[in-house]
């Protein structure tokens, strides 16, 4: 077998959808940046920052052996749940938004959950490898009794945007894995209702629900958002208003730095600037599907194709709320909405997939 050289599509890529990210972010967060720290590039330096580190973690993902990322899988996963329960101390989570998801080490914070989406990728590609070199004869129970588990803490986080996402990965994985497909739709159906029990016993989960089906339901409430959110991605028309001219992201629209700057991307490049930056995603997916399909071993394909639907499916669901197709959720737009957690974990499971590329069969 021959090994592939470095992958440049996928690392263009990403390089596109992150300097999307910088310009975007650049523009929005001057104000911001102006009003609570005096100064207009204290985000976007800290973004930068934030960049940096990713890649530098991304570079270590590229480089170190495949065998050992399965061989520690479950140690990954271990450590991550361990910080998933640190939340709930005091002094070492950090309650925002009502919710506590993010942990302080002193010199800086960031937010388990994040990592929690690669790391159960990493250690569901071991599980399912392990269950089909083994042969195992029923092997439903023990991946639902997983998600069970991550739901438990997720839903103690009122974090049930990033089960979702886990759940759908989980169970593509599980079905690329070849199992019958009877497992699959069970588990669908199983998920399904633990999602909508999740959604009806807490008002404003069902609150949003209401809002989606019928946005006019709380114009003034929790119908605010996505409101300024369609008016903010209609007025950008066909080509936009031009980079810098959103009149949206002056107070308008809450999130305009995390969640919600897509809509700030739409106004401000239009229905072309959106088909691009979707595509890019398209492109992402595409590719990440191809290493899959050039793996030379079941667990490298399993995991190219868990990271690959991983971020494209966070991104869609995040596009899908601003333009109205999903209900809103928390969920951060990859490479693009400003914090540090999800970049750093995004540009890790990129040097997984360049690491699965250069290793992959001709």
């Amino acid at each position: 077998m021959k090994k592939h050289k470095f992958d440049y599509f996928l690392a263009i890529v990403t390089c596109i959808l992150l300097i999307i990210g910088i310009l975007v972010l650049a523009n929005v967060s001057t104000n911001f940046s102006q009003e609570k720290f005096g100064k207009t590039t204290y985000y976007l330096l800290h973004q930068i920052i934030r960049l940096s580190v990713g890649l530098a973690l991304g570079f270590i993902a590229f480089k170190i052996s495949l065998s050992f990322l399965k061989k520690y899988a479950l140690i990954f996963i271990l450590i991550n749940l361990a910080f998933m329960a640190l939340v709930f101390i005091p002094k070492i989570g950090i309650i925002a938004g009502g919710a506590p998801r993010w942990m302080n080490l002193g010199f800086f914070t960031f937010q388990p959950s994040e990592f929690l989406k690669l790391t159960f990728i990493i250690y569901l590609s071991a599980l399912l490898t392990s269950f089909l070199k083994n042969k195992k004869a029923f092997t439903l129970i023990p991946f639902l009794i997983i998600l069970g588990v991550l739901a438990f803490l997720l839903t103690l986080q009122s974090d049930v945007s990033t089960l979702a996402v886990i759940i759908s990965v989980g169970i593509l994985m599980y079905f690329s894995s070849g199992f019958p497909f009877w497992h699959t739709a069970l588990a669908i159906l199983i998920c399904a209702g633990g999602i909508f029990g999740l959604i009806k016993i807490a008002p404003y989960r069902m609150k949003r629900i209401l809002v989606f089906l019928n946005p006019g339901i709380d114009p003034m409430g929790m119908g605010y958002q996505i409101k300024q959110i369609l008016i903010t991605i209609g007025s950008g028309g066909i080509f936009g208003l031009g980079l810098g001219m959103s009149a949206q992201k002056f107070g308008w629209i809450p999130q305009t730095m995390s969640d919600s700057i897509f809509a700030i991307f739409a106004e401000e490049t239009g229905f072309v600037g959106s088909i691009v930056l979707i595509s890019l995603f398209l492109l992402l997916l595409w590719k990440g599907f191809r290493i899959a399909k050039m793996s030379q071993n079941k667990f490298s394909q399993l995991l190219a194709i868990g990271i690959s639907c991983w971020i494209c499916i966070q991104a869609f669901i995040n596009m899908g709320a601003m333009i109205g197709i999903l209900p809103l959720t928390g969920i951060p737009l990859p490479f693009i909405s400003y914090g540090g957690s999800h970049i750093v974990a995004e540009l890790i499971g990129i040097g997984i997939l360049l690491n699965i590329s250069k290793s992959s069969k001709k």
